[in-house]
This record gives structure tokens, sequence and C-alpha cells, in this order.
């Protein structure tokens, strides 16, 4: 079942997400009908309050762009370190259609997390791979990528961001990767 994007200016995106105490057959069906909302919107990383779930939850699905990586499920993920090196990558955001914005990230990162059968993970990730759950894991924060660009960005962007709140500008499948 296609989930209902949320995009700028909703309040879940702003919500604090809360832990998600069991893994069971109601998350699997929610987690699926996810993977199914992100491959429609063309996506490669949707995380639960874009389809207006306050849960520490997020999915990634990098094989359009690397079939090395394929679908991955982070339950109540908690990212407990961030390394030294930094770059730079212009990211979208489903959330946020139309708009594309270079955005500094580490690239290398720790992170904790369960999977759908409720195995304990703790992994040290580099790449896009990195750069794709930082993204995710920003919006189990209630933060947008736009949040991490400098004030004359937001400036410039202020008016689009208005329109979208507004309904004007809605989500629709794009030519590029959304995250």
């Amino acid at each position: 079942m296609l989930l209902e994007i949320q995009t700028y200016g909703k309040q879940v995106l702003r919500t604090p997400t809360e832990e998600i105490p069991e893994i069971n057959d109601e998350l699997r069906s929610f987690i699926s009908d996810m993977f199914e909302t992100m491959y429609a919107a063309e996506g490669i990383g949707l995380a639960a309050p874009q389809v207006d779930k306050s849960l520490r939850l997020f999915i990634v699905d990098l094989s359009p762009m690397d079939e090395s990586e394929g679908r991955r499920v982070f339950v109540n993920p908690q990212i407990t370190a961030f390394g030294d090196e930094k770059d730079e990558y212009e990211e979208g955001c489903l959330s946020i259609p139309t708009i594309h914005e270079i955005v500094t990230r580490p690239t290398t990162i720790r992170i904790t997390y369960q999977d759908l059968d409720g195995n304990a993970y703790d992994e040290e990730i580099d790449g896009f791979l990195a750069r794709v759950i930082q993204h995710e894991y920003d919006h189990l924060e209630k933060t947008l990528f736009v949040d991490r660009l400098s004030s004359l960005k937001k400036s410039l962007i202020k008016k689009t961001l208005k329109k979208i709140a507004s309904g004007e500008i809605e989500v629709e499948a794009s030519e590029n990767f959304q995250l």
C-alpha cells in the first residue's frame, strides 16, 4: 500500500520520534509499505516521519546506484560516532520536492541498530551509504537537509519552501534519486 509522503511544513517532520518497543508483523507490514512508497517515488531512502509515523525507523536501498547495496532496514538506530573527514554532495529529499543543494557531511559513521528480525548491529559505514544514512537519521532527529544549509542558501530557497509548505509544489517521481 502506498503511503502519503509528508512534505516540508508538516508537523510530523519536526516531531520527536519514539523507540520501537517490539518488531512484530504490524511493523513488518508498515516497512513493506514504506519500501513500496519509496520505490514509487523513485527514492533510495525513507524515514518513518516522512510517511507520518514518529518512529525511530528508516529504510535504504542503494541498488539502483550500486547493485552490491540492497534493501536495508534500520530500527532504533543511533549514530554513535562521526569520522573527521567530510565531503560535499548534492542532496534532495522526497519531503522537499524540487530542491537540490550541496550538503557537507562526514564520510564515515558508526551506527547501532536492529534489523527486521531484531538482530542488533554495531557497524562502521563509509562512502555514499554513510551519507544516505545520515540524511535519513536526520529525519529521526527532526532535522531536514535544508537545515544544514548556509543562511544565504536558505534565503535563496525560502520562497520555494513556502510553496511546498502551502501545497503548491507536490511530491512527484523525479529523474534524480531522492533520499
